[in-house]
């Protein structure tokens, strides 16, 4: 099993900066896939980036604004939202999967931002 913890949401104004965590515990050794993906209100979960093997993947809405990036010693993710939009509120959540396919997700960390 793989416990994931998010950390690093809140509220912003417009054209600001928040960096979410995502700490991984348990077998972290199996995991070969991790990414971010949020939920706005009334919408489907959407991908929001995904980093696999040191190769980054971004949604179109985020490419040049949000930066995911790990820390293979702290078994921690990390997702760099700049020059945030009001539509990228949501609520943001951490996903990894493991070498068979199962998917662990977090528990969610709301970011809104306002106008």
């Amino acid at each position: 099993q793989v416990q994931l913890v998010e950390s690093g949401g809140g509220l912003v104004q417009a054209g600001g900066s928040l960096r979410l965590s995502c700490a991984a515990s348990g077998r972290t050794g199996s995991i070969i896939s991790r990414g971010w993906y949020r939920r706005a209100p009334g919408k489907e979960r959407e991908l929001v980036a995904m980093i696999i093997n040191g190769i980054t993947n971004y949604a179109d809405s985020v490419k040049g604004r949000f930066t995911i990036s790990r820390d293979n010693a702290k078994n921690t993710v990390y997702l760099q939202m700049n020059t945030l939009k009001p539509e990228d509120t949501a609520v943001y959540y951490c996903k990894h999967t493991d070498n068979i396919g199962r998917a662990y997700w977090g528990q969610g960390t709301q970011v809104a931002v306002s106008s």
